[in-house]
């Protein structure tokens, strides 16, 4: 069994390794387990965890509650939870790789600035039949987008985001462009350079692209596109405070359509793939665009601008035509788009919008089998004269009648979203608000295994 992570040690190399076990609500302990879970209120609830001692005062076993049905995720947790060691989780086969993922996920830590007590490292050895491999990867490609999103915005400008993207394509071979400060007037990004402009030259915007296989014409299209606004201060119409704190999280969705791509290109996927990133930063200076403004789009549409701080609809309104150039099969485009979407589902539960049935069922199919959660919003018609302008093609903040803001924004992107296969756009929130165990606060990725579940079913 091949070992990636350092987490994960293989059976031969896990003698001793200290079990870990599940037990349903009401279910019952035998022997010297059944007596030290009365003494501790131990009943199998979700959540609960009892470390259960040897006759030396060793650890013998690990004792979880269930619930009624157990969760693998919530294997998530048991990092933080347990004194370092090493153990082996003992668990049904169709929960073992799920779970073996979870614990890794689990016990991802952002140090870069901040040392952090020394502690013994919690390692396990995964149920037989895990593919390791497969797991390490996915556990390394949210770990990738949470660093990313994790790293402050002076650490983390369009150049750090354009390093990572050519890190990604040369250990893949693929091939990558990247078009910066005014070539993106040159070459037909004014949106982008329209929103990046009024930063510092050194944080200068960019559009960012990645291709791999794209000589494979028998394979189908995939192109994945972010958004990466390094901070957005909301521009001119300068955000509040408390509305600007956590704005280096603007980027998440670049984050996101990296890693996934990463993650496409390492597990080899049977596709070709286009990996599109608008990185800018949003800056405030006397050559920030203005509320009035008129900008014109890749597409040829024009766009009025009501609010400088609805600013990733019009970054990616270049991203996404470019994607339509590829003639994809498929286009799924991560953004960190509106606050909106956090009052419908809140900071758990990303929305997913589009208008292709057959890819609505299978994102959610896949959403559920990984737990990766995803819900479908609608694309509704009757709020799209709510980007109607007397001045230009369209208006990138809706009238305020629609009040339903990240519907807008989706119907936003559609009219620029590639056409010639299905499209699927995700807002997603890429943040943990509160801290818990397996869940420390800060960068979150969401969607991206369940985006990855649905590729590799669709077309492996």
């Amino acid at each position: 069994m091949s070992i990636s992570h350092p987490l994960l040690v293989s059976a031969q190399d896990g003698d001793g390794a200290i079990p870990i076990r599940f037990v349903q609500a009401g279910g019952a302990l035998d022997g010297a387990s059944r007596r030290w879970g009365e003494l501790h209120g131990f009943e199998g609830k979700a959540g609960q965890l009892l470390v259960v001692p040897g006759a030396g005062g060793e650890i013998a076993q690990v004792l979880g509650g269930s619930g009624a049905i157990f969760d693998p995720m919530s294997v998530r947790g048991l990092s933080a939870r347990l004194p370092g060691g090493l153990y082996r989780l003992e668990l049904a086969a169709q929960d073992a790789e799920l779970a073996t993922l979870a614990f890794l996920l689990g016990a991802y830590v952002f140090d870069r600035y901040k040392a952090r007590p020394d502690k013994a490292a919690v390692r396990l050895v995964p149920p037989d039949g895990v593919d390791v491999a497969e797991v390490s990867r996915i556990a390394a490609a949210c770990a990738l987008a949470r660093e990313m999103v994790d790293t402050p915005a002076a650490d983390m400008g369009p150049l750090q985001i354009e390093t990572i993207a050519r890190e990604i394509a040369e250990s893949a071979g693929a091939t990558i462009t990247v078009t910066t400060g005014d070539a993106l007037l040159e070459e037909n990004y004014p949106a982008v350079h329209a929103v990046g402009r009024a930063a510092a030259p050194h944080r200068a915007p960019r559009l960012i692209e990645i291709g791999w296989k794209l000589d494979r014409t028998d394979l189908p299209l995939v192109a994945l596109v972010g958004k990466g606004v390094v901070f957005d201060t909301g521009g001119l119409d300068l955000k509040p405070a408390a509305g600007m704190r956590n704005m280096k999280k603007d980027m998440g969705g670049s984050a996101h359509a990296l890693a996934l791509g990463r993650l496409v290109m390492q597990a080899d996927l049977p596709v070709r793939l286009v990996v599109i990133v608008a990185a800018v930063e949003n800056a405030v200076s006397a050559d920030a665009f203005r509320p009035g403004d008129v900008l014109n789009s890749r597409k040829g549409l024009t766009i009025e601008i009501g609010n400088t701080d609805a600013e990733g609809r019009l970054i990616l309104a270049d991203a996404l035509t470019r994607a339509g150039e590829h003639e994809p099969d498929l286009t799924l485009d991560f953004a960190t788009l509106t606050g909106a979407a956090r009052v419908a589902l809140g900071p758990e539960l990303p929305p997913l919008y589009t208008d292709d049935e057959t890819l609505a069922a299978g994102l959610l199919a896949a959403a559920g089998q990984v737990r990766d959660p995803l819900w479908r919003m609608p694309l509704w018609a009757g709020y799209r004269s709510a980007l109607d302008t007397e001045i230009a093609d369209l208006k990138n903040d809706p009238s305020a009648w629609a009040q339903a803001g990240s519907v807008t924004a989706a119907l936003f992107l559609q009219k620029f979203a590639p056409t010639t296969g299905a499209w699927a756009h995700m807002d997603i929130f890429a943040w943990n608000p509160r801290a818990r165990p397996g869940y420390p606060e800060g960068g979150e990725a969401q969607a991206l295994r369940a985006c990855f579940q649905y590729l590799r079913t669709q077309f492996c």
